[in-house]
C-alpha cells in the first residue's frame, strides 16, 4: 500500500490568541519555526518514513514550513494552491471557538458570507489526493493547514458531521495514511 504523510504547520500568533486564520496570511511564530525544524530533524532520523515530495500551502505559515523540512531532509518541495487553507469569509480574525463560527462550520454548504463552503474545499482537496494516490511511485508530505487536515481524514475514514468539525491536530503532528489497493477509483 502506499503512504500519504500529512503535517499541519507550525504555530503562529493567530493560533495562540484562538483567532480563526483560514486564508489569511499570517506567519510562524519562532516557536512555529522551531516546531518545523524539529519536524524536519525526526523526518530525517527516521528510518521508516521515506518521502519522495513535499506539497504545501502557498500560505506563508505553511510554506515556511515545509521550507524547513526540505532544508533538513533535502526532499524536494513545491506549492499547490489545492491545499490552501479554507476560506473562512467573515469569520477570518475572529474567535476560532465561538458559537457562530461554531455553528456556522457544520454547515457544509454555507460560504461564510464571501468565503469558500466546505464542500467547494473538499472537492479540490480529494483531486489532489486522487491524483497523489495514483502515482504509486512516491510517497507524498502535504503540508497544510488545520483544515485540510479534517478534508484529508475524512478521505481515508468515515466521519459524522459533528465528528468533521470538530477534528483538529497539532501543529508539526505528522500523520500517516495508507491508500488502500483497489482497483476503484475514489469517488
Amino acid at each position: 500500500m502506499s503512504k500519504l504523510y500529512f503535517t499541519r504547520h507550525g504555530q503562529t500568533i493567530w493560533n495562540v490568541e484562538g483567532k480563526v486564520c483560514g486564508a489569511t496570511d499570517i506567519e510562524l511564530t519562532e516557536l512555529g519555526h522551531k516546531q518545523a525544524i524539529e519536524l524536519g530533524e525526526r523526518i530525517k532520523a527516521d528510518k521508516n518514513i521515506k518521502i519522495d515530495e513535499i506539497v504545501a500551502s502557498p500560505l506563508i505559515r505553511a510554506k515556511n514550513t515545509a521550507e524547513h523540512i526540505s532544508e533538513i531532509t533535502g526532499i524536494p518541495m513545491h506549492t499547490d494552491m489545492r491545499v490552501i487553507e479554507q476560506n473562512f469569509g467573515k469569520y477570518e480574525g475572529g474567535g476560532r471557538r465561538s458559537k457562530e463560527f461554531s455553528e456556522a462550520r457544520n454547515n457544509f454548504i454555507y460560504s461564510f458570507d464571501g468565503g469558500e463552503s466546505m464542500l467547494k474545499a473538499a472537492s479540490r482537496v480529494y483531486n489532489i489526493l486522487d491524483e497523489i494516490k495514483k502515482d504509486k511511485d512516491k510517497t507524498y508530505l502535504i503540508v497544510a493547514h488545520n483544515g485540510i487536515a479534517r478534508i484529508v481524514n475524512s478521505y481515508f475514514k468515515d466521519m459524522a458531521n459533528e465528528d468533521f468539525a470538530a477534528y483538529a491536530i497539532k501543529n508539526c503532528e505528522l500523520l500517516c495514511y495508507e491508500f488502500k489497493n483497489t482497483n476503484k477509483e475514489a469517488d
